[in-house]
């Protein structure tokens, strides 16, 4: 029996996929909301606390005070956790006392039935037969246990937490790059970055600044100095600061894109570009300016949003960003045409992640840190490629004693031993092998105990430069529950295998990079490709773009033309 809403007599609203599309940079924040039952609003207005505000009212005389407690099986200390309480029909439980994993999500979503458990709490919870779930991020499995409380005013229910992963120990360290916050108090914020991150055992999440005409005074994670986010940290998660520098056409439409600088001094002026976000101003100066000032400064540059925006390539071959995120809140492109393209022209790219308007899914980029864990340590090894990216399985890849963002020096072509592990929670079905864009081996998932498992051993006969890379099948769904990338390489999947939070699975490393006779991989193809693009922009932008002078016009549309000119110089070598 599926489990009601926590709200209930209120219509969801359905947002079609073309308005999805169209609002680009915020179609998380924008189909929360949208959705969001008015209801929730009126609570958050007036609760100061978020723990008030899933309470649905049991009467006293029905109910038992349940003392819920997390531990580790492994080393029996308490743990904190998501909990799901449900009753013998299957209505989950609404846990006054905790806050709701789902808070400012669609009124509908998933995360609704779940709820962060940071310690020892007691709860009023319905008399009568309950099943209880726990999960602590993507690393365990789920445990299940069956409580009777027919009768009973107090009881105690202690739930050992199984993990088949402990990627801390080899110094992997999972960051949300992307996440703003709107619509709640400052006391509720603080709230919510206190508890659901550790509900769901990130070790990084990075809170970032942006600016919009009018709509920006309610993103109260404006508010936050780096000051405030050090003094948030607290035992196991570490918070870091950033600014997304961005520019759209027409709102939400298409422009320059939006780029993320993380663990930046001070804030990069015009924080936000053109009149379609700003309401005034020249569509100057590019993304490339920004993107300069903010290297100078010490601060990592991640480009948002799969493919959205032009001046991602022209940056890109430049060598002007650090990493790039996918499934952080956008609707376009795959890793074909967010990754592949790239790499297939020797470029090095990392692969990371985020969630953009508030955590929806578990979305998260593993960095293998090997050092202290700091945020400029964790950065440094995002920027170096020692990443992959998940919203659910772990994944693990060797060539030869290579790891993920090392560079293999070939003199001769040669047969490589390729390893590859992926473990996770929900079945993950399948390993893919990825050979310069292009599937080169698979391996089926099996169970073992409470989880999935899949092992891969493939020798990969290397006869050109290229890369290599692990990933699962899938992706990613948007926030209104339908696929985000239209089903081009890789399959994006229908939706089958999906973790608590809804959405589809997806995980992909970071490439291990092959040089052989000292080139990297050139594909024509891939190059020419990236010019009609590249051309393409050169057309569009001066029919969307105003210009206050000819300088201003020609400083953005010579990034394009620089790019276009050295794809060809290295087409004719």
């Amino acid at each position: 029996m599926k489990s009601r809403p926590r709200f209930q007599g209120c219509s969801l609203l359905v947002i079609p996929l073309g308005l999805l599309q169209a609002l680009a940079h915020e179609p998380t924040r924008g189909t929360h909301e949208a959705s969001l039952d008015p209801r929730e609003h009126d609570v958050l207005a007036s609760a100061r606390s978020l723990r008030a505000v899933a309470a649905t009212p049991i009467r006293d005389a029905e109910t038992c005070r349940l003392t819920l407690r997390l531990i580790d099986a492994e080393t029996q200390q308490s743990m904190p956790g998501l909990v799901r309480v449900k009753q013998a029909d299957g209505r989950v439980v609404q846990l006054a006392g905790l806050v709701n994993r789902g808070t400012k999500l669609r009124d509908n979503h998933p995360a609704k039935d779940w709820f962060a458990l940071i310690e020892a709490t007691a709860i009023p919870v319905p008399r009568g037969p309950l099943t209880i779930e726990a999960i602590a991020g993507i690393e365990t499995e789920l445990t299940q246990v069956m409580i009777e409380l027919t009768g009973k005013h107090t009881a105690q229910a202690e739930l050992p937490i199984k993990s088949f992963s402990r990627a801390r120990r080899n110094g992997w360290f999972s960051g949300n790059t992307h996440l703003h916050l709107s619509g709640l108090t400052r006391a509720q914020a603080d709230e919510y970055l206190r508890t659901l991150p550790r509900g769901d055992a990130l070790d990084l999440v990075f809170v970032s600044y942006l600016e919009r005409a009018q709509a920006d005074r309610d993103y109260i994670s404006n508010g936050y100095t780096l000051a405030d986010l050090q003094k948030l940290g607290g035992p196991g998660v570490l918070f870091g600061n950033g600014q997304e520098h961005r520019h759209n056409f027409d709102g939400f439409g298409e422009g320059y894109g939006h780029v993320m600088f993380l663990n930046l001094r001070q804030l990069v002026q015009p924080v936000s570009i053109g009149a379609g976000i700003t309401g005034k101003g020249p569509d100057w100066p590019p993304l490339r300016r920004g993107i300069a000032q903010a290297r100078g400064d010490g601060a990592t540059i991640i480009w948002c949003h799969n493919t959205f925006g032009h001046e991602d390539a022209p940056n890109w071959l430049a060598s002007l960003l650090h990493a790039h995120n996918i499934f952080d809140g956008g609707a376009h492109g795959s890793y074909e045409d967010t990754f592949y393209r790239y790499l297939n022209l020797g470029q090095k790219v990392p692969f990371s992640t985020g969630t953009d308007w508030f955590i929806y899914d578990f979305s998260r980029v593993y960095a293998r840190v090997e050092k202290e864990l700091t945020v400029q340590n964790w950065l440094t090894a995002l920027a170096e490629g020692r990443t992959f990216i998940s919203n659910g399985p772990l994944l693990e890849l060797q060539v030869g004693t290579n790891g993920l963002g090392d560079t293999l020096r070939l003199v001769q072509p040669a047969s490589l031993t390729v390893s590859g592990r992926g473990v996770g929670r929900s079945d993950f079905k399948q390993l893919e092998l990825v050979h310069n864009g292009k599937v080169a081996h698979t391996v089926n998932s099996r169970a073992v105990g409470g989880h999935f498992e899949a092992v891969l051993d493939f020798k990969l006969t290397v006869d050109e430069p290229g890369w290599v890379a692990l990933r699962v099948p899938g992706g990613s769904l948007g926030s209104s529950g339908a696929v985000v990338v239209p089903p081009t390489t890789p399959v994006r999947g229908s939706g089958d295998g999906k973790n608590e939070m809804g959405e589809a699975l997806f995980a992909h490393t970071s490439p291990i990079y092959l040089e052989l006779g000292r080139k990297r991989i050139f594909r024509k193809d891939a190059a020419h490709a990236l010019v009609s693009d590249l051309e393409s922009a050169l057309k569009v932008i001066p029919t969307k773009a105003k210009f206050d002078t000819d300088a201003q016009r020609e400083e953005v549309l010579r990034i394009y033309r620089d790019g276009i000119e050295t794809l060809q110089r290295r087409l004719r070598e």
